[in-house]
């Protein structure tokens, strides 16, 4: 993007770089100059991790050598000075600075003094006095600006004010608080904010509503690093730092920057199967490579897709001390044309034209939801709030989706920003059939009021098991408020099908299916006649291999069944697939999608139904053995299949390792060391990756003794 300069336009520019720093003057001189020199002291900043300051503001996993506080809360500094302190002569303050140009009017320069007479809106205290060493707590402001500042001693003289050298170990990081009742990220509830801010480890729901899956995620947002990477992608935004206290300003923006769609932010999105360039999206692990990767090269990463981009979102926000989580959404709505309609064009045969449908529906989507204060909207809009980096819509110019308060998007608040009329069509669409006649007329003659948002979950907090939040965004179906709140939406704007066909008196039932990769499969189709009078079906099966957005890559199977039913009578038809004719065929996700549409001959009606088959796959075994402080981790696969895998790649969090060729029936072991950094329990995940089988995981717990 281009970018001008502001000359003419301000006095000075715009501070948007945490990383740029300007030093205050050392000296400032009430008469004619004096004596030179640094003040003679020295500055103990309290910041090792067992350290009072780094326990109690809970930042004591925070891998970096600097004081990691959060605004809010009191935390204590060391001075020890040349002679003892004297209350009633000796005046000094500590100043904190953030920014190329500090003023004291934008929060950017932060004078704190020991005095009551003389408080700021930082609050500061002498808490303890022993010989010549003074203890200074301070206590940031409830709403200060986050990132990295800077403190110096500043001491009154008769001949003026001096100051402290810039040194790097008087650098120091203030983080959101959700711990603090007048922060806007405060969460009451310490269940959720063990989870939600402090849990470097996550779990990603996937698959497809009635068969689930999961994969274990390192957001890694403590590790060394990371929270220099956090802050570089709001500089490399160029957000100016005044605004980086206002949490709805940070995550709108991350929002933006975490896909490299319109300001090169750090991921790029590719759908397409083809990785050649880049890692493909199923074989990420963790947030870390990521974020590290986009910092020391300043530029995109290459490759994501919607549970990338909430992953790393989610170690962003939690590195910040935002509350937040990954939800998923099964069956979400990607509407074309921003209604609360899913169109799906049969033509005159009742085949879907794939060429005029538009819309999709995936079969999952994966976005964060963080906490907060809402002040800029009514009472009861608080709380969660749906933030979304997956690039699938434009809002206010940039590829970007919230926060959309989530009791908004319940109640059908479509009018409160940000972008809750888009959140609120991927889980409230109807999914509207329409016969295309051969004028180019479009009829409805099925619509589905239920199928879109059938289930949203996220992790359990301090368990391992899925939580049901559905009835955070909707009411349950076919209730009187669920009506209500679609009648609302439709008065702030969206259009939804008002006209509603008669059901077919004929029902079309698709089984659940398990299927692993490379199995044959026998689908059953059943028909059932709720009539009194004889019906004809004439009927087509479709199996596609689908990509996980609801995109078609290849049709495998298509066949047409014609079944006469009398009154009452159920019929089954089996229809036989071969594993040779989709293998060929699977992308990444491995989903088969089978579609059966019908029309009755003797009323015209259209039958239809869908089932999304997901493909289970082979594990990787993780062994993890402790040897004193060494640790051995072991990955192990076969493969199962009667041709080579070739380009097999294989990770653990960190470097990968590449195999060129593997044979069938061949193993592979693959062997690493490695020193844990600390105690406790934690998980080794590891994947594997080729073009001819994606996302196959393994882990295994583990605890490391001290």
């Amino acid at each position: 993007a281009l970018r001008t300069s502001g000359r003419g336009r301000a006095a000075a520019p715009t501070a948007n770089s945490n990383m740029d720093s300007s030093d205050i003057p050392e000296y400032e001189y009430f008469v004619a100059p004096g004596p030179r020199g640094y003040p003679p002291l020295t500055v103990d900043m309290k910041h090792h991790h067992e350290d009072t300051n780094r326990t109690s503001h809970k930042t004591h996993l925070y891998n970096l050598d600097s004081l990691v506080v959060r605004r809010g809360q009191e935390f204590e500094v060391n001075i020890k000075f040349n002679r003892p302190y004297k209350p009633d002569e000796d005046k000094f303050a500590v100043e904190f600075v953030i920014g190329s140009s500090p003023e004291y009017s934008k929060g950017t320069y932060m004078p704190v003094f020991a005095v009551k007479e003389r408080q700021t809106a930082w609050a500061g205290r002498i808490t303890e006095t022993s010989e010549n060493t003074v203890t200074m707590a301070v206590t940031p402001d409830p709403g200060c600006i986050v990132g990295k500042y800077h403190m110096y001693v500043a001491i009154v003289t008769p001949y003026g004010i001096r100051r402290t050298k810039r040194e790097k170990s008087r650098d120091l990081y203030i983080l959101f608080n959700p711990w603090a009742a007048d922060d806007d990220v405060f969460l009451n509830d310490e269940s959720e904010r063990q989870e939600c801010v402090m849990n470097e480890m996550g779990i990603i729901y996937h698959g497809s509503y009635d068969d689930i899956a999961e994969r274990t995620w390192n957001f890694g947002q403590f590790n060394v690093g990371i929270l220099d990477a956090c802050l570089y992608i709001l500089d490399r935004s160029q957000m100016p730092i005044t605004s980086r206290g206002d949490v709805v300003k940070v995550v709108r923006q991350a929002s933006a920057m975490l896909n490299s769609r319109d300001d090169d932010g750090v991921l790029v999105g590719n759908w397409s199967g083809d990785y050649t360039y880049g890692v493909a999206p199923t074989s990420w692990t963790g947030s870390t490579d990521i974020l590290l990767s986009y910092q020391n090269t300043r530029s995109p990463v290459c490759y994501a897709q919607c549970w990338v981009y909430a992953a790393v979102f989610n170690t962003f926000l939690r590195c910040l001390g935002i509350p937040a989580r990954v939800v998923t959404n099964y069956f979400s709505a990607h509407d074309n044309n921003g209604n609360l309609k899913t169109d799906i064009i049969l033509d005159e045969t009742g085949r879907i034209d794939r060429g005029r449908t538009k819309d999709s529906i995936w079969n999952y989507h994966c976005w964060n939801e963080c906490y907060m204060a809402r002040k800029d909207l009514p009472a009861g809009f608080g709380g969660w709030q749906v933030v979304d980096s997956t690039p699938q819509e434009t809002s206010d110019g940039m590829y970007r989706c919230g926060p959309a308060s989530v009791n908004a998007i319940k109640h059908g608040q479509m009018c409160y920003p940000y972008d809750a009329p888009f959140v609120f069509a991927e889980v409230n669409s109807d999914v509207v059939f329409y016969m295309r006649g051969k004028e180019g007329t479009m009829e409805p003659v099925k619509v589905n009021r239920s199928h879109v948002g059938r289930a949203v979950y996220t992790k359990t907090p301090g368990e391992l098991t899925r939580k049901d939040i559905t009835d955070q965004y909707k009411f349950p179906e076919d209730s009187t408020e669920e009506r209500t709140v679609l009648e609302k939406a439709v008065a702030f704007g969206c259009t939804r099908e008002e006209s509603d066909p008669l059901p077919a008196d004929v029902d079309l039932i698709l089984p659940s299916v398990e299927l692993a990769v490379g199995q044959d499969l026998e689908l059953s189709v059943e028909f059932v006649n709720r009539s009194e009078q004889r019906r004809t079906v004439e009927a087509y099966v479709s199996g596609s291999v689908v990509y996980y957005t609801g995109v078609t890559s290849a049709e495998f199977l298509f066949t047409t069944p014609r079944v006469t039913l009398e009154p009452g009578q159920s019929e089954k038809e089996l229809v036989d697939v071969e594993a040779r004719r989709y293998m060929k065929h699977l992308v990444e996700q491995a989903n088969l999608n089978f579609i059966v549409t019908g029309k009755v001959k003797e009323t015209g009606q259209i039958v239809t139904a869908m089932k999304v088959v997901t493909l289970r796959k082979p594990e990787l075994i993780v062994e993890v053995r402790q040897v004193h402080e060494e640790m051995t981790a072991t990955v192990q696969f076969t493969n199962p299949f009667s041709f080579n895998l070739k380009g097999v790649y294989v990770r653990m969090e960190g470097p990968g390792v590449m195999l060129p060729l593997l044979a069938p029936n061949t193993p592979l072991v693959w062997t690493e060391k490695f020193y844990p950094q600390r105690a406790g329990t934690t998980r080794i995940i590891a994947s594997l990756d080729c073009p001819a089988l994606r996302q196959i995981y393994g882990e295994k717990s583990i605890t490391i003794k001290p």
